[in-house]
């Protein structure tokens, strides 16, 4: 990456070369441009997490030009601690490179008690934003999601809510996670009349769970909007983890509720089978896991948590290996 022609030190130039290291793509019909690899701070930056492996992760992402570092108002534990950290390392680190960050959070789920702290009434999404932005000390997101579909508060609320935070310049666009087709496009549709930019969907997808497919990427397409995948590992499962049994240190062991030991037994003979084609493809299992959601035009980036820095490069070297035979296509949908 080449800045002007004046003479740059070699800080400046380090700093330039990050981006050559990470690709970027369009989200939706937006002028965003999200890198491939888009970091999640769910696990590993909480109140009970190693606050210098976590600001080590944070370094590490940066300096391979992922710029996108997804947060939520639950996250932690406890709830809140993620954005915390997330503050202090921002303070300590990043403060000078906030025009180059795109980060995100999220409210829908439980936060606080009370009929106000949950779902995605006006009252809970306003004042959850408000308190996730003093605990990361940002003026503003660059992106707010409604983290989930409120059954009993009318989408038209909620929506409105939203344009209230955009119009309070407290973000600069919005997005929704984990909504159904219908759903989206009834919200996309009332978010296009408010003249909100409304550019991206977060959904969980991977090879073992691809109920997007079933209508909400056909909407997303037809809306000109991002998809940004969570779960791409499938909990862990889509990697050389489990090739061999549950180990004792893992999620699975621990029978948490979105990993059970059951999972993973009833997919051991499928997981074996992918690590397979993906060491025939000369990648990781996790590696495959990610390319091939990259593979797909409709997704805009994905969403990998990371343990150590170790293993956030790892997910990098996904980027660079995207092509799928016919083939490798064919066994991956019949496994």
């Amino acid at each position: 990456m080449k800045i002007n022609d004046k003479a740059i030190t070699a800080e400046q130039q380090k700093h330039a070369e990050r981006y050559d290291k990470m690709s970027y793509s369009r989200c939706g019909k937006s002028g965003v441009l999200l890198p491939q690899i888009s970091l999640g701070l769910w696990h590993n930056f909480g109140g009970n997490d190693d606050l210098k492996k976590s600001e080590d992760i944070l370094k590490t992402a940066f300096d391979n030009g992922i710029v996108h570092f997804d947060l939520a108002n639950n996250y932690g534990p406890p709830y809140g601690s993620a954005e915390r950290n997330f503050g202090e390392i921002f303070k300590k680190q990043f403060v000078k490179h906030r025009d180059e960050l795109f980060i995100a959070s999220k409210a829908g789920y439980d936060m606080w008690p009370g009929p106000y702290g949950n779902w995605g009434s006006r009252k809970y999404l306003i004042s959850s934003l408000d308190q996730s932005l003093e605990r990361m000390g940002l003026d503003y997101v660059d992106l707010f999601y409604h983290h989930r579909p409120d059954p009993n508060t009318p989408l038209e609320e909620t929506m409105m809510a939203l344009s209230h935070i955009v119009n309070q310049g407290k973000a600069l666009y919005v997005g929704i996670s984990n909504y159904d087709a219908e759903t989206t496009a009834q919200a996309s549709q009332i978010l296009r009349e408010l003249k909100v930019p409304f550019i991206i969907h977060q959904a969980r997808y991977s090879i073992f769970d691809r109920w997007v497919e079933n209508g909400l990427t056909d909407v997303l397409t037809k809306e000109n909007k991002g998809l940004i995948a969570f779960s791409p590992l499938a909990q862990g499962m889509l990697t050389d983890k489990y090739l061999k049994g549950i180990p004792t240190d893992s999620r699975a062991a621990r029978d948490l509720t979105y990993l059970q030991k059951e999972t993973v037994l009833k997919a051991q003979q499928r997981i074996v089978r992918l690590a397979d084609l993906s060491k025939a493809r000369g990648q990781s299992l996790a590696q495959m896991a990610i390319s091939w959601l990259l593979a797909k035009e409709v997704v805009t980036s994905v969403l990998v948590g990371a343990s150590s820095s170790e293993q956030l490069l790892d997910s990098v070297q996904a980027i660079h290996n995207c092509d799928f035979t016919a083939e490798e296509l064919d066994i991956i949908k019949n496994i």
